[in-house]
């Protein structure tokens, strides 16, 4: 027997002895006796190289992360990107069609979708909604079986890219993209029709896995030499003292972390430079070192998910890391039961079985291998120049990309509030009440909100609205001119409506201020304050339904309407 066989062997049998009694060997896993003759687990061995447990976690963590994105969209596409949202998405598309001289391949190449397939101009609110819920559907199946055909994940590659390619501004965020690249390799793990955990005659990709541990490398090199090349603070290992404070949606554990001494700071500063520089090398070289790379990495996005709420973006980045993984190392994470998948899958070794379709699945990994080279030169290209652009696509299906994250850091953080008032606005002693977002900083006694790896589009994009202007954002005069209205879609979206069963408000306006984390132990923060904020000026004078209109319509949305 193998020293690796007589190894496994002895986890699984102990042997028994007392004065004067036979020696009687048992399995402690099942309590046989004689294992050689009535127990399987005296031959459960997972060799290294295999990948077929690994498939599975792959797959099933997709499905989580599909889920989650799905979910988000069902919960606010229609208020974002409905036929009365801030951003109607049937008007983006007339919009390409006026520019592209019809629907044609170069509108499809623009912006691909299955909405240009339906008719949208009329339909555009149930699309969104059936495209939403189609996918929840298929992903949620995914995630509760850890399996799928070609033909499944095709379906959610698509139909998310139907979704990201109309959200505009609400979707411009760099984890779209991952997921979408996450997604089409995700495609080639998977049989083309049967839908099984473990379909023999269709093992593991290594392109595959080599393609996710290529997306992992990409992420983090990209993140860390996008930092290095960008905000000095990075440099001067200074930029943790602004981050937690300043980051877009802070949680609770982000206050207590932004006050811990300036030396903790630069710790981290540096172990994020060693993370996102160094440990991704290790993901390329052998078995342990991969083990050991992949551990880091998703030891490092487990504490970013701890410390801030940065959407679905760090949960999507511990997927690829999966990859480093073999079916011996991450074995424990299933159970040994008879008749369990890891016990079917130490049957299986090492060997897969060599049906009619294993030439035809070589030469398709093969070309898939050459497509994402192609595909990489572009990217590669920009990771080594010194004008680094991050969460860039060279190509419109968005299958291998340039990612970074933080390249500078606000060393201050902005807040825009919104306010209504039935008074006239000039008047100094006009009673303005605040909205509250879903989660965003508003109300300095509200606790920051838990909610990774759930997504709030509205409060991310406030937060880069803070640091801009209405006129660079004109979907915050289009907010503003719905909060008016008291409009539904648009209110589902906030935390506090503060006319909520009321007249709406005859005037709104958006005020400036600066937000600070107050002291641990200090009078505000025992009084229940967890911020403390300082009047800026103003963001968006005091606007009435009236002196919109003009600009409403000629932005080409529908004019806000009272609703009963």
């Amino acid at each position: 027997m193998s020293n690796s066989a007589e190894g496994v062997r002895k986890r699984h049998v102990d042997t028994v002895t007392a004065p004067g009694v036979t020696a009687t060997t048992i399995c402690v896993t099942c309590l046989h006796k004689a294992p050689s003759e009535n127990c399987r687990h005296s031959n459960m061995s997972i060799e290294t190289g295999t990948y077929w447990l690994t498939r599975i976690l792959l797959l099933r963590f997709i499905g989580f992360i599909y889920f989650i994105a799905f979910l988000v969209a069902l919960h606010q596409n229609e208020a974002l990107l409905g036929k009365d949202g801030l951003l109607p998405s049937n008007l983006y598309l007339n919009t390409i069609k006026r520019h592209t001289a019809g629907l044609n391949s170069q509108a499809f190449n623009y912006a691909p979708t299955l909405l240009w397939l339906f008719d949208y101009p009329t339909y555009i609110n149930e699309l969104l909604s059936l495209l939403a819920c189609i996918g929840l559907a298929l992903s949620l199946f995914l995630l509760l079986a850890g399996c799928a055909n070609m033909l499944i994940m095709v379906m959610l590659w698509v139909i998310y890219h139907s979704l990201a390619n109309v959200g505009q501004r609400w979707y411009s965020f760099g984890w779209e993209s991952q997921l979408l690249e996450s997604g089409f390799l995700a495609i080639f793990l998977c049989p083309l029709i049967t839908i099984q955990r473990l379909p023999q005659e269709t093992p593991t990709s290594g392109v595959v896995l080599w393609a996710y541990r290529w997306l992992v490398f990409r992420i983090m090199i990209g993140a860390g030499l996008i930092k290095i090349r960008g905000d000095q603070c990075w440099r001067d290992l200074t930029c943790m003292n602004y981050h937690y404070e300043t980051q877009p949606v802070p949680n609770p554990i982000s206050y207590y972390l932004h006050q811990t001494p300036e030396i903790v700071h630069k710790f981290e500063t540096l172990c994020n430079h060693f993370v996102e520089l160094i440990a991704p090398w290790f993901l390329l070289l052998s078995r342990r070192c991969r083990i050991t790379g992949g551990i880091i990495q998703i030891t490092f996005q487990v504490v970013l998910i701890i410390s801030g709420n940065l959407s679905f973006l760090n949960w999507l980045t511990i997927l690829p890391s999966i990859a480093c993984f073999d079916d011996r190392s991450i074995q424990w994470l299933f159970s040994s039961r008879i008749g369990s998948i890891r016990d079917q899958v130490s049957s299986l070794k090492a060997k897969a079985v060599r049906g009619k379709g294993y030439y035809i699945r070589r030469v398709f990994n093969l070309s898939l291998g050459a497509l994402l080279v192609y595909l990489s030169i572009p990217v590669v290209q920009n990771l080594m120049s010194s004008r680094q652009a991050m969460n860039t696509s060279f190509d419109s299906l968005r299958i291998v990309n340039t990612y970074g994250a933080f390249g500078s850091i606000t060393k201050e953080r902005t807040e825009v509030i919104f306010q209504g008032t039935y008074d006239n606005p000039s008047h100094s002693k006009a009673n303005w009440l605040d909205y509250e977002f879903k989660c965003k900083p508003g109300d300095t006694e509200r606790r920051p909100c838990l909610i990774s790896p759930y997504h709030y589009r509205l409060d991310w994009l406030m937060w880069f609205a803070a640091f801009q202007s209405y006129q660079y954002n004109n979907w915050l005069v289009h907010l503003a001119a719905k909060l008016l209205v008291n409009d539904p879609g648009v209110t589902s979206l906030l935390q506090k409506n503060p006319f909520f069963n009321k007249k709406p408000p005859r005037f709104i306006r958006a005020e400036h201020y600066l937000y600070k984390f107050t002291k641990i132990g200090s009078k505000l923060a025992k009084r229940g304050h967890w911020w403390k904020r300082k009047y800026m000026g103003s963001y968006l004078p005091a606007v009435s339904i009236e002196t919109l209109k003009d600009y409403i319509k000629g932005q080409g949305w529908p004019v806000p309407r009272l609703h009963p």
